[in-house]
């Protein structure tokens, strides 16, 4: 199953990929926004796992 921040990346390329080739800057501009949302994401759900990583090493180290 795909992450939603790779959703985002690939929507992004798509749309980024056809407003170069029509011309339509917005739409480009719309991808490239889309690819950020999308780094984003994955961004937060790294640093989720992180921290839940590091809360379960605290608790082993408790007992």
């Amino acid at each position: 199953m795909v992450d939603e921040g790779a959703k985002d990346k690939m929507k992004g390329k798509a749309k980024e990929a056809m407003g170069k080739m029509t011309g339509d800057r917005r739409k480009e501009a719309e991808g490239k926004m889309d690819q950020a949302k999308g780094r984003t994401k994955d961004a937060m759900s790294d640093a989720e796992k992180r921290a839940k990583g590091m809360k379960g090493s605290l608790r082993r180290d408790e007992h």
